[in-house]
């Protein structure tokens, strides 16, 4: 009696197949529910199937740092420019490296893809540099003395009413008041807007600065450079209205040069600066944002600064609050362009405002360049495509239809090869797609997977090697039917065969997709991952529900009589009665044998 139960121990945990089966539903339901509690019902779709902006950009080598393209240095533009996407309020946006020069940058819709791209490809360092000269800009500006000249008090802000004239100087003492009730004194500036701030202990009072008192003239300013002949050649000759020449102007200049620059008050309107040395950098900058004022009701622009920044910071506006319009205002430049020259009524350390004329959108939009916009890299913006959300449902719906073709050729086959067996199949491919949806639509909100062409084309080579997973096992029964042995017994012996080929096939696939997503970027590795997801749960598949299915199935009549549509037919699969009749024969000798 010991040995048959011996013999009966390996296939003992298989004698309870409704256990499997019962986990794998369990697993099933609990996924579906998940499903639905969490509202993501379909999977997220990539920018090449929802539609959305890719754009890729190119690190540039710097004049004096030949070395400073590196995976640090990209790493940290990565990062900067991610949070920069961010700031706007795009939540699914992918920032990735691609080789060692190139960064690709993928909005879906849903966004404004050209405030996006404005942001993104404005790459190169921001800087605070002090206004020496301004004057608006058009083809019949006049040839500019070089002095400092308050003439940018004649191009008020709309929606300022009396604060944006130029009879705001004249206004009462009390509008010159620190904190936000000084903002009218930004009267006399391009951009209608002044630098603010609540004191702290580490403030100097206003006033009370001792630093060295300049005059009127720009050439008493300690650290602005005067407008030299050749700057005032280059002022007198820029056009800031020709798109051209606002571009190049203020481009590969030095930190430590007076540049020309061109900035933009109000839509269609331009003006054009002179520039002094940059005195505050980007980096300097910790933290800016938006807000709304909730005294005024105002949108404003709050910063914080560095410990290093708010030294700057202070020496910077403790000079230039005591100048006069406009050289007592500073332009924040980003990548040669002015976009924003805000005045200074009183010197500021680590916190400061920016009031003046803002919406919630500018407000928004200069936070978040002040917070993000100095990278440790310069780039060029390579390429930059579009896809409209049509195209990607044409694609998606190509994909689609390449999938059920293959997997109709996948059912015809195992329908006219295997017959009943392939019921079991299918059922198998059908749990595998339940798992493999559900668990694609709660990774979109869980870890941002997004669901691209390259990977329906990974969901739809997995349909191929689920079924090689299936026809392994059926072949190893038929092998063992062949042999002479009965349904059941077949079953059970080649199992620990298939099974041992199955694991082997797929640590393969897998160990593929791994290194694949691993050393690739961008819309491969998508391929990389379904084709990983959908490897592992073949194995889950075969084991909780194939073999646990054709064990429960071989108990049937309709399988166990080995009937012609059954798949399992002794007589088509070429059975060997004398191998049957030989082991009858051989079997009572082996008791006398012992």
């Amino acid at each position: 009696m010991a040995a048959p139960k011996k013999g009966r121990g390996p296939s003992g945990g298989q004698g309870r197949p409704g256990r499997a089966l019962a986990l794998i539903l369990i697993a099933m339901v609990a996924l579906t529910g998940g499903l639905f509690l969490s509202g993501h019902t379909t999977p997220r779709l990539g920018i090449d199937l929802a539609g959305g902006t890719s754009i890729t950009l190119e690190a540039q080598n710097q004049p004096g740092k030949p070395n400073a393209i590196n995976q640090t240095n990209m790493d940290t533009a990565v990062g900067i420019i991610e949070r920069r996407v961010n700031g706007l309020g795009v939540s699914e946006a992918e920032v990735q490296t691609q080789g060692s020069k190139n960064i690709i940058v993928n909005i879906p819709k849903g966004t404004n893809s050209k405030q996006a791209q404005e942001q993104v490809g404005t790459t190169a360092q921001l800087y605070f540099r002090p206004v020496l000269t301004v004057q608006a800009s058009g083809p019949e500006t006049p040839n500019p003395s070089g002095s400092a000249t308050p003439s940018a008090s004649a191009t008020p802000k709309p929606g300022e009413s009396a604060d944006g004239k130029p009879e705001g100087e004249d206004k009462p003492e009390g509008e010159e008041a620190t904190g936000s009730e000084a903002t009218p004194s930004a009267s006399a500036t391009t951009q209608g807007r002044a630098v603010t701030g609540a004191l702290t202990k580490d403030d100097p009072t206003p006033g009370a600065s001792d630093k060295p008192k300049p005059s009127d003239s720009p050439e008493a300013s300690p650290s602005a450079d005067p407008a030299t002949a050749k700057l005032q050649e280059e002022f007198a000759k820029l056009d800031c209205t020709d798109p051209k020449q606002r571009t190049e102007a203020g481009q590969n200049a030095k930190p430590t040069d007076s540049i020309v620059a061109c900035g933009s008050n109000v839509p269609g309107s331009y003006e054009k600066y002179v520039l002094g040395p940059a005195e505050v950098s980007g980096s300097d900058v910790d933290d800016a944002k938006g807000a709304i004022d909730q005294q005024s009701g105002q949108w404003i622009v709050s910063m914080e600064f560095t410990s290093a920044g708010a030294k700057k910071f202070q020496t910077i506006t403790g000079r230039l609050s005591q100048q006069q319009p406009p050289m007592n205002q500073f332009a924040i430049v980003l990548d040669g362009e002015v976009v924003s020259a805000p005045s200074v009524s009183q010197a500021l350390s680590k916190n400061a405002q920016i009031s003046g004329s803002f919406d919630q959108q500018s407000a928004e939009d200069l936070g978040n360049i002040l917070s993000y916009g100095a990278l440790p890299l310069t780039f060029k913006e390579v390429s930059v495509t579009t896809v409209t959300a049509a195209l990607g449902s044409e694609q998606l719906q190509a994909g689609l239809i390449a999938g059920a073709i293959g997997l109709a050729l996948v059912i015809i086959y195992l329908v006219v090869y295997y017959r009943g067996l392939a019921f079991i199949a299918l059922l198998s491919l059908l749990v595998s797609g339940i798992l493999t949806y559900t668990i694609m639509a709660l990774l979109g909100p869980a870890i941002g997977f997004a669901l691209n062409l390259p990977a329906v084309c990974g969901a739809i080579v997995a349909i191929g090697i689920t079924a090689d997973s299936f026809i392994v096992y059926f072949e190893r029964i038929r092998d063992e039917i062949r042999e002479g042995r009965t349904l059941r017994p077949a079953i059970e012996r080649a199992w620990p065969r298939a099974r041992r080929t199955i694991l082997v096939s797929d640590f393969v696939s897998f160990l593929a997709a791994a290194v694949l997503f691993i050393v690739t970027v961008g819309k491969v590795q998508g391929f990389a991952f379904t084709l990983g997801l959908t490897t592992l749960l073949d194995v889950v598949v075969v084991f909780l529900f194939t073999k646990p299915l054709m064990t429960l199935m071989g108990r049937t009549k309709f399988f166990s009589k080995g009937g012609p549509w059954s798949g399992l037919d002794p007589k088509r699969l070429g059975a060997q009665p004398p191998l049957r009749r030989s082991r009858r024969v051989n079997a009572p000798t082996e008791p006398k044998e012992a």
